[in-house]
């Protein structure tokens, strides 16, 4: 699998994923921005699942006007290609400012992340 994830961020991202499966009632801010430099998807993940770090939950765009917030496998993000073949990228200049919640409501009303 391709490292699209430091391990900072991972720590990050089991640390929401452990609060959220503990059953609190969390919105944390993006840990990290993925994209696809040559199609429109991209994500902004917050948390990966304890039991199964390959599941992570943010807020998913495919470029068709529908985001929505869900999970997602990140053996399935790394093998998305674009048009032109070139695979996801982690969005390095990304600083999250607000919890995910804003962006999800941002998105849905332009009908995708614009952050």
């Amino acid at each position: 699998m391709t490292v699209i994830i430091t391990p900072e961020e991972r720590v990050q991202l089991l640390a929401n994923g452990a609060r959220s499966a503990a059953g609190e009632d969390i919105d944390p801010f993006p840990v990290l921005k993925l994209f696809t430099p040559d199609a429109n998807a991209t994500w902004l993940l917050t948390e990966l699942d304890p039991e199964d770090p390959d599941i992570a939950f943010g807020l998913c765009d495919l470029g068709m006007g529908f985001p929505e917030l869900g999970g997602v496998r990140l053996s399935e993000i790394t093998s998305v290609r674009g048009p032109l073949g070139l695979p996801v990228e982690r969005d390095l200049w990304f600083k999250a400012n607000k919890p995910l919640s804003h962006y999800a409501e941002a998105a849905r009303a332009s009908g995708g992340i614009r952050a």
